[in-house]
């Protein structure tokens, strides 16, 4: 018997299926495969999730679904980022100086 990490099961379960599979759909297939238990179910489905977050092989798309990234173009995939307004980012700072700055003033009072 081989041992398959569970990401490598996911990518073998992907690959037969041939287009995105919903999340739970494609945990209950790997951990199907790799004989879990609901014990070892619950407590393995975080890391799972981690995992095919940081492995490159995947590609998280939209509803919550998982396929691979070779099957998707780059824009597909990537959500782009919107600038960040210059003027709500210089507000929220100043509202941080006068806080801090009031909190400095009370560390100076003489009522000890």
């Amino acid at each position: 018997m081989t041992y398959q990490s569970m990401t490598d099961v996911a990518h073998n379960v992907l690959t037969k299926r041939k287009k995105g599979v919903e999340f739970n759909k494609l945990w209950s297939e790997v951990s199907d495969t790799l004989g879990f238990d609901t014990t070892v179910q619950q407590r393995k489905i975080a890391q799972f999730y981690t995992e095919l977050m940081l492995d490159t092989r995947f590609a998280s798309l939209e509803d919550n679904k998982w396929d691979l990234r070779s099957r998707h173009l780059y824009n597909e995939i990537h959500v782009g980022v919107d600038p960040i307004d210059d003027e709500d980012f210089d507000d929220e700072f100043e509202d941080m100086d006068d806080e801090e700055s009031e909190g400095k003033r009370d560390l100076n009072d003489d009522d000890y």
